[in-house]
């Protein structure tokens, strides 16, 4: 079953540009047939199963060996567009969807937003994110910032939340959701094993440098085949006022309210 995408047309070229770029991957979707009329541009994408989002709130937090072999696809999708000059800037677990119905294959669902290079420069101006995943150097900086560095955040963003169960930072409140942002004081789930304590902290730095790129990140050693287990106890499975929203269990509005995106101003 496929399941179609509509545009306006005269978005065609951005919708398209990134595919024609990118060489095909299996971990990340393409459309499987393109069709344009005089107002729409559809595409058509097969079925998936679920996205990450959903699992973890689910889940609540998964294990690190499942953990370490889903992040792990996860990555490697960020990592292929990266090599061929693509800046992906709205990251998140939601956009992570599964192929199989055992949900263990995962694809980057689509290329929207995404932004093509021009060359090696990676330099990017625009502030719309997502609240949640937002890099602290979007939200302070009034120059430009670095693409790849702040889809890495975002990426450690997700595997936090995929680790512990709630995200990094959170508050109702935007001004005060931010400020944890810049500060970037979070505090690791007990029970973790180093390596992914090692990782996370690897893509949580504030400084945009210091983090790993993406190609790096496949050589972390709890990506490695045979990741080291670990037993957390049920007590740190999560704070109650940091969990990944509920969403349609309540209302299917407040799922959209959480998970929209923002305009962000410096």
């Amino acid at each position: 079953m496929l399941c179609p995408q509509v545009y306006p047309i005269h978005e065609a070229l951005a919708v398209l540009e990134p595919y024609a770029r990118l060489p095909p991957h299996k971990h990340v979707a393409r459309p499987t047939e393109v069709l344009a009329g005089t107002q729409l541009l559809y595409a058509f994408f097969t079925r998936t199963h679920g996205d990450m989002h959903s699992l973890v709130r689910n889940c609540r937090r998964i294990p690190e060996p499942e953990a370490a072999v889903l992040f792990r696809q996860m990555a490697t999708a960020v990592a292929h567009c990266h090599q061929h000059g693509l800046v992906l800037r709205d990251l998140k677990l939601r956009r992570f969807v599964f192929t199989d119905c055992e949900r263990k294959k995962l694809v980057l669902e689509n290329l929207e937003d995404t932004c093509v290079l021009t060359g090696p420069d990676d330099s990017l101006w625009d502030k719309n994110a997502c609240p949640a995943y937002v890099g602290p150097e979007i939200l302070s900086s009034q120059a430009s910032y670095s693409g790849k560095a702040a889809d890495i955040w975002s990426l450690g963003v997700a595997l936090f939340t995929m680790l512990a169960g709630h995200y990094p930072f959170q508050d109702s409140e935007p001004v005060l959701l931010f400020g944890k942002i810049r500060r970037g004081a979070y505090a690791l789930p007990a029970g973790l094993s180093a390596p992914a304590r090692c990782l996370v902290r690897c893509l949580l730095r504030r400084e945009p440098a210091e983090r790993l790129t993406a190609t790096s990140i496949l050589l972390h050693p709890w990506l490695r085949e045979d990741p080291i287990p670990s037993a957390p106890t049920r007590s740190h499975l999560w704070e109650a006022d940091q969990v990944v929203p509920d969403g349609p269990g309540l209302d299917e509005a407040k799922e959209e309210e959480e998970d929209r995106e923002l305009v962000l101003y410096g």
